[in-house]
């Protein structure tokens, strides 16, 4: 494989589509790119399934999206700077989406503005089960199983891209009795409808974005009381009527959980929105990213590259905490095709000083204090991924419209999802909700863009 670069691709969701994408734009003939896919479709995340645990291979299922939900970010901030949300849907929309219009709107880059069918570098319902690097041949050698077939391939490629995303293995924490509770217990990975929830008492487990939306989520769908329970602090929102944040669990009795703060309660059913652990299991053991949920995780230059075995030539992308999410993962995809394919101006090879450089970044990430900085942040690191590889130097602007969410959420978390912003890229006014988030229960594509 001499002087021919060949390229795996692993997963095939906004992170490693976007890294398609832009080598599909690139068109360089000396490298040839392969993307493994286990599902039979792409986008990851983004597809809902009624399955949970396992799904038809027996593989674990990879994505936790649930129905009802909507995006908890401006589309604002999350817009492709050569592909608006106007381009897509011709028309002014509302800057919130419900998970249809949006996974629509993903797809629609992906097909309208790609040079050739990206599809045809997909092998869909393919597991990575095993990747390894070959010191001597300076390559890797992928291990796939073909799930309908069960069929096992090793296949040689110059460079890895690991871009299956961070929300794919719970993180399940152990309470005193929790065994001893008669009602569901599930954790936020598996919750797939709020409706589900409807008249009972709920526990919601945890102080994150999942803890946030799915305890609003059965509050509206008819839910008679939620309580939230965090760890190390509260998220102080202004709480509808229903909603209550209490400190941690610390025992269950039967269908009573009680309380760090002595307080305990009764509840119906109990859900773990507790996060999710860095699981990387098809990869050799010096090649496994390991980390915490971070806005920056060691050992990778650029947040991208793996620092450590790999010869500079195996990556990782989307494993940061998100605020920009897909121009994030858009950036972050053309740098790195930009570095693989040696189209990146100025580009660093010594491993000394991109270890230095990732070090720079890692203690400014330790040092962030509260939201506005860590968004700030992002954009800085946007801004850092995108200097010499052509991506829009607008997209880290977009840190404003985060800076407002941030004030709109803590305002009224039930309606900073009606709230309005203007388009980067497009100058686009938004288009007014018809009915207000917690009021709309139609999240269909067609009742969303009738206006």
């Amino acid at each position: 494989m001499a002087g021919k670069k060949k390229v795996c691709i692993i997963g095939a969701g906004p992170c490693g589509t976007s890294a398609l994408f832009h080598f599909d734009q690139i068109s360089d003939s000396s490298t040839e790119v392969v993307c493994y896919e286990k599902s039979d479709t792409w986008l990851g995340l983004w597809n809902f399934t009624w399955m949970t645990g396992t799904d038809e291979f027996g593989e674990p299922c990879h994505g936790g999206m649930y129905k009802h939900l909507w995006s908890n970010g401006p589309k604002e901030g999350l817009e492709y700077p050569y592909y608006t949300f106007t381009d897509h849907f011709g028309k002014a929309i509302p800057s919130f989406l419900p998970r249809p219009a949006m996974r629509d709107y993903l797809e629609g880059r992906l097909v309208k503005k790609s040079k050739s069918d990206l599809k045809r570098f997909i092998k869909w319902n393919t597991s990575v089960r095993y990747v390894r690097y070959n010191k001597k041949a300076d390559d890797f050698t992928v291990t796939t199983e073909d799930l309908k077939t069960g069929h096992t391939v090793d296949t040689n490629f110059t460079h890895v891209i690991v871009a299956v995303g961070i929300f794919n293995t719970p993180d399940k924490p152990y309470f005193e009795g929790i065994e001893t509770f008669p009602g569901r217990v599930i954790h936020s990975h598996d919750f797939r409808d709020a409706t589900q929830f409807k008249g009972q008492r709920v526990l919601v487990v945890g102080a994150k974005y999942s803890a946030e939306d799915i305890a609003l989520q059965c509050l509206k769908f008819g839910a008679k009381s939620i309580v939230t329970s965090y760890r190390s602090s509260p998220m102080n929102f202004k709480w509808p009527v229903g909603i209550e944040e209490r400190p941690i669990v610390q025992t269950i009795e039967g269908k009573v959980v009680h309380f760090l703060d002595g307080s305990s309660t009764e509840v119906d059913s109990i859900i773990l929105s507790t996060g999710y652990k860095y699981k990387f299991p098809f990869m050799e053991d010096n090649l496994r990213l390991s980390s915490s949920r971070t806005l920056y995780p060691t050992s990778l230059y650029k947040g991208s590259l793996w620092l450590q075995e790999g010869n500079k030539k195996l990556f990782y992308m989307g494993v940061q905490d998100q605020f920009f999410s897909f121009t994030m993962f858009d950036a972050q995809g053309l740098w790195i095709c930009r570095y693989i394919t040696d189209t990146l101006p100025n580009k660093l090879t010594n491993c000394d000083e991109m270890k230095k450089e990732a070090r720079q970044w890692l203690q400014r990430c330790r040092n962030l204090k509260g939201n506005i900085e860590q968004i700030d942040f992002q954009a800085d690191f946007i801004k850092d991924l995108s200097d010499g590889t052509g991506y829009s130097p607008d997209a880290p602007k977009a840190n404003k419209f985060f800076h407002k969410w941030d004030s709109d959420k803590k305002a009224n978390i039930v309606t900073y999802r009606d709230q309005q912003f203007k388009s980067l890229y497009s100058g686009t006014e938004t288009a007014p909700c018809t009915k207000p988030w917690f009021q709309n229960f139609d999240d269909s594509i067609s009742q969303f863009i009738k206006r």
